[in-house]
């Protein structure tokens, strides 16, 4: 039986959209071939410059409030829980931080090579398999951990959790890491409002030249 975070009595009417999934999957597969040696090389850099695998899987909350593990190539060193952790308990002005978004914008337990990744999202790469598998979709909205679903999602948590999350969407190409928390469920609640094929493809367009300019990303 798939684990599910929401309360039983908390009604969740998934929806499925069959051409959404269709292209899903052709526009994967599609990218995991092109990508198949930029996929390599990422790899061998990740394990020759830190101890630990190359790819890192994280559980996330999917559709209908399942747990899914979401893949990524690995950024923090293999140790990163237990400084965070360190981190938080002596540090009161990042622990402030962190609470807000959940991020850190000088997080120490990125590695050297794991910071290039992000700036330039190669590190969700292996998130093609998410998608392939069926937790993921190409756009829709962040996929989150359980935490945040709790904490800041409430009674919006079954309107965003009736749609696969995505690796790309609404908050992904509109400023990322400078929205604040409540900014970023409204983006999501647009986009399950108004989704439709074209502003998919619309969004993927947008999601290029949105990593190119992220400097400013964490």
């Amino acid at each position: 039986m798939e684990e599910t975070i929401l309360n039983k009595s908390v009604l969740i009417e998934e929806r499925h959209f069959p051409l959404k999934r269709a292209f899903d999957l052709l526009f994967s597969l599609f990218i995991l071939t092109v990508a198949f040696p930029l996929f390599m090389t990422i790899a061998i850099f990740v394990r020759i410059t830190s101890r630990g695998p190359a790819i890192y899987a994280h559980e996330r909350v999917g559709r209908g409030g399942r747990m899914f593990r979401c893949f990524k190539f690995r950024s923090m060193y293999a140790d990163s829980d237990k400084r965070l952790k360190e981190l938080l308990a002596n540090n009161a002005v990042m622990r402030e931080e962190w609470e807000k978004s959940h991020k850190l914008k000088n997080d120490p337990r990125i590695t050297p090579v794991g910071k290039f990744l992000r700036k330039t999202s190669l590190d969700e790469l292996p998130q093609f398999l998410n998608v392939l598998k069926g937790d993921l979709s190409v756009v829709g909205p962040r996929p989150v951990v359980q935490a945040e679903v709790v904490r800041h999602f409430k009674d919006k948590a079954p309107k965003i959790l009736s749609v696969r999350p995505g690796l790309t969407g609404l908050w992904q190409v509109s400023g990322r890491s400078n929205t604040t928390y409540s900014e970023r469920i409204q983006l999501d609640e647009k986009y399950i409002d108004s989704q439709n094929i074209w502003l998919d493809l619309k969004l993927i367009f947008k999601t290029l030249p949105a990593m190119i300019n992220r400097r400013g990303a964490y």
